[in-house]
């Protein structure tokens, strides 16, 4: 039975602007048609406990991850649609703390959006640990954490409290809870799997990294990575992937630690993407930026390289301009619908960019 709770979070967000409503019931989907019928065109936002969508989820609290805290629910899921835009058939599943400024805006760009609350709490424990000898070692832990398959010794993750399940479950639920945002257009006919190549999967830092790890696994629309990836002693990153590699769109400022410690582009160069372009700096540059995949930032964060980490999401950190508008809409919108088969001229490899830190003594993280 689903709590009052998330009943009561159906409520939906009512028009900022009403011209939108013009959108509704003539959409188009990237693979299948995707219309709104929606009588009331409106942005929709819902919540609801995983544990009550699913009552196979349970705690791991030897990673950390819980289903209460301090007598508050810690499963609550966030999902999101705009019934007045045109839809693109896409749905982004977001892997880090729910963020409302990034939810409005991929709405906005037509994209439905899931936060799901998954066993992801084993960082805290090995994250920060020396490097292993076992260069895959983090690797396989995120897959076990976002399928739910038995492929780290580690920690043990059953499927309900993996990434990929709890999407599907809360999906199947939003199908019921909210009809007139057509969720069910990524369920498989039966209903037993989402439909992946409809689904961007997105995160920053730790959740950036989960993100790519997957779509390396699985075959999915699109990857877009925050201040990420990490995982800066491994090389899980150069296995062959499921998702092409000019699917993987990546966004970092200059003065986060993960960029200064070349965690963020090695990465890149190991996921290929110096394949489709350089590396472009979005304040001197304009959109598509080359269609390139490698995008970064200068912007003013004070010197402050911990804002520069989060400073690259929607949200209180990011940079805003002399009236008060957020300097990175642009770059916002082109790393969730830039068209993937638009991709800009290869670069060789960066000699600059090491290609393995195990040595090093920065491991910042």
């Amino acid at each position: 039975m689903v709590s009052k709770h998330a009943w009561k979070s159906f409520v939906p967000v009512l028009a900022i602007a009403s011209g939108l409503s013009l959108w509704a019931g003539a959409a188009r989907g990237g693979d299948g048609e995707l219309s709104f019928r929606d009588p009331h065109p409106q942005r929709y936002e819902l919540t609801a406990r995983a544990s009550e969508i699913d009552p196979r989820g349970r705690a791991h609290p030897e990673i950390g991850f819980l289903l209460e805290k301090d007598g508050k629910a810690a499963d609550v899921e966030h999902a999101s649609v705009d019934t007045r835009v045109a839809a693109r058939g896409r749905l982004v599943i977001w892997l880090m703390g729910y963020s409302a400024p990034l939810f409005e805006r991929v709405n906005g760009y037509g994209l439905h959006a899931i936060r799901v609350h998954y066993a992801n709490g084993w960082f805290s424990r090995f994250g920060n640990a020396a490097p292993p000898g076992d260069d895959k070692f983090l690797g396989r832990i995120r897959l076990e954490a976002a399928t739910g398959e038995d492929v780290s010794e580690a920690v043990d993750i059953p499927k309900p409290d993996g990434m990929a399940e709890r999407a599907l479950q809360l999906v199947k639920w939003l199908t019921k809870a909210n009809p007139p945002g057509r969720w069910d257009h990524f369920l498989s006919d039966d209903g037993r799997s989402l439909r992946w190549e409809r689904v961007i999967v997105a995160g920053s830092s730790h959740g950036s990294t989960t993100a790519a790890r997957f779509a390396k696994h699985q075959r999915v629309a699109r990857v877009v990575m925050f201040c990420g990836p990490r995982d800066q002693f491994e090389t899980w990153q150069a296995l062959p992937s499921a998702t092409p590699a000019e699917r993987f769109f990546a966004f970092s400022h200059v003065l986060d630690g993960g960029w200064t410690g070349h965690h963020y582009d090695r990465s890149w160069e190991l996921l290929g993407l110096h394949r489709f372009g350089p590396i472009v700096n979005v304040d001197r540059s304009a959109p598509p930026y080359g269609d390139t995949r490698r995008l970064i930032t200068e912007a003013n964060v004070k010197g402050d390289a911990r804002r520069a980490h989060s400073s690259v999401v929607p949200g209180g950190a990011a940079v805003k301009d002399a009236s008060g508008k957020f300097v990175h809409e642009e770059v916002w919108r082109y790393l969730f619908t830039h068209p993937v088969d638009q991709v800009g001229r290869g670069v060789p490899r960066d000699p600059a960019i090491p290609a393995d830190l195990r040595g090093a003594k920065d491991k910042t993280k």
